[in-house]
C-alpha cells in the first residue's frame, strides 16, 4: 500500500500581535515578581484596546511591583512608540484590577491534600507535551518554519534595514508530508503591518526574495505559493486596530495543531499553575522519549486535581512509531510529575518567562525543558 500524502498547516504571530502584546505584559509582570520573590503566586490577565490597557488577576507576592512602569516598558520593547497611534507606550491609560490569590486555593497549593509534605497542583486540568524527530528541534516543521518567518520580520524591523515594517504580523506555512515525513513547503502566507508609503509590490518582493529564502533555508521552494498581505493594505494594526487578550494564542504557543492541547494558557502564570509547568514537563518528557529513540513521535498527557500532588493519570502515545508500553514504562520509572518535583527539576522559580512569550514556548534553545539530556533506557 502506498504511503499517504497530506498537507499540514500551522500559523505564527509576531510579538506585536494584540494578543501577544498582552501575553508579554503578563509575563513581564510575572518575571518582576519572581525576581524579587521566587515564591510569588501570579495569575495575571491583560486586555489591550486602543489607548487602554487593563491588568487583572490574582497576585500574592512580597515583591514591590510598579505595574504601570512594567506595562509601559513591555509595550515600548515590542515597538509601539508612535504617538500618532492610539496604542503607544507613553500614551496608554492603565487600569489595575489585581487582588491576592484566593486563600482556599493557596492552602491547597502550599500543602497538598494527598500528602502534607508536598505542594498541590494549583488547578485541575489536563496538559499535553509533544515531540517529533522530523526536525533537529524535535518540533513539527510547519510551526517551526512559521515562527522563523514572524521572528525574521521582527529582526528586520529592529535592524532598521526595512524601516517600513511595523510590529503586528502573522505567518502561515503549509508542508506536504508523505508517510508522516515532511517533503516540501507548498504554500507560505505572510501578513505584515507596514508604513503607509510602501507599496504592496515592494512588500511582496521583500517577503519572497529576502525573508522567505533566508528563514526557510533548505525548505525554501521558489515554486511554492506565496501569499503576501492578501487583504491589501495593512497599515493600521496592533491594539490600535484590534483588541488583544492574554492566553488566546494557545496553538501558536505550542505545536501548531500537530499535538493535542489541554486548553490551559501559559502566559502570566507562575509554575504552581500546572497549566504551565505541567505542559512544559510533558514536552520535556516527550523530548526524552524521542531522544531515547523509543519513538519517532511522542505525546505525553498528564491530568491533575486541584490541591493534590500526585497526577490523576499519565498517558503516552507513540502514534505507531514506537513501542507505547516500553515508552510508558520508561516514563513511569524516570519522571516525577508532582508539581514541586517539576519545579525543582526544571528550576522554574526564576524570571525566565519573558523568554517564552513569543515565537513558541517550545523548540527554542536555552529553555530548561528544551535542554538535550543523555538518556539511558
Amino acid at each position: 500500500m502506498s504511503e499517504r500524502t497530506y498537507t499540514f498547516t500551522s500559523e505564527s504571530v509576531s510579538e506585536g500581535h494584540p494578543d501577544k502584546v498582552c501575553d508579554f505584559i503578563a509575563d513581564s509582570i510575572l518575571d518582576a515578581c519572581l525576581e524579587q520573590d521566587p515564591q510569588s503566586h501570579v495569575a495575571c490577565e491583560v486586555l489591550c484596546k486602543d489607548d487602554q490597557v487593563v491588568l487583572a488577576g490574582e497576585i500574592t507576592t512580597r515583591a514591590e511591583i510598579d505595574y504601570e512602569r512594567i506595562a509601559r516598558e513591555a509595550i515600548r520593547e515590542i515597538g509601539y512608540t508612535d504617538p500618532a497611534e492610539a496604542f503607544n507606550a507613553d500614551g496608554v491609560r492603565i487600569t489595575r484590577l489585581i487582588t491576592r490569590q484566593s486563600g482556599e486555593i493557596n492552602a491547597g497549593v502550599v500543602r497538598a491534600t494527598d500528602d502534607e509534605q508536598e505542594q498541590g497542583a494549583g488547578d485541575q486540568g489536563i496538559m499535553f507535551g509533544y515531540a517529533t524527530a522530523e526536525s533537529p528541534e524535535l518540533m513539527p516543521l510547519p510551526i517551526l518554519l512559521a515562527h522563523r518567518l514572524t521572528k525574521g520580520l521582527a529582526n528586520d524591523r529592529r535592524s532598521g534595514k526595512y524601516p517600513w515594517l511595523r510590529p503586528d504580523a502573522k505567518s502561515q506555512v503549509s508542508v506536504v508530508y508523505r508517510g508522516n515525513k515532511p517533503e516540501r513547503v507548498s504554500s507560505v502566507l505572510v501578513s505584515t503591518q507596514h508604513a503607509k508609503d510602501i507599496s504592496q509590490a515592494d512588500i511582496r518582493d521583500y517577503v519572497v526574495n529576502v525573508l522567505a529564502p533566508r528563514e526557510l533555508g533548505e525548505w525554501f521552494d521558489p515554486d511554492a505559493e506565496f501569499i503576501v498581505n492578501p487583504s491589501g493594505s495593512f497599515s493600521h494594526g496592533g491594539p490600535s486596530a484590534d483588541c488583544g487578550v492574554t492566553g488566546r494564542k494557545i496553538i501558536v504557543d505550542t505545536y501548531g495543531g500537530a499535538g493535542r492541547h489541554g486548553g490551559g494558557a501559559f502566559s502570566g502564570k507562575d509554575p504552581s499553575k500546572v497549566d504551565r509547568s505541567g505542559a512544559y514537563y510533558c514536552r520535556y518528557v516527550a523530548r526524552r522519549i524521542v531522544e531515547a529513540k523509543l519513538a519517532e513521535r511522542a505525546e505525553v498527557q498528564v491530568s491533575y486535581a486541584i490541591g493534590r500532588a500526585k497526577p490523576m493519570s499519565i498517558k503516552v502515545d507513540t502514534f505507531g512509531t514506537g513501542d507505547p508500553v516500553r515508552a510508558e514504562q520508561f516514563v513511569a520509572e524516570t519522571f516525577d510529575f508532582r508539581p514541586a518535583a517539576i519545579i525543582r527539576e526544571l528550576d522554574l522559580l526564576r524570571p525566565i518567562y519573558r523568554l517564552t512569550t513569543n515565537y513558541g514556548h517550545f523548540g527554542k534553545a536555552g529553555l530548561p525543558w528544551e535542554k538535550p539530556v543523555a538518556v539511558a533506557v
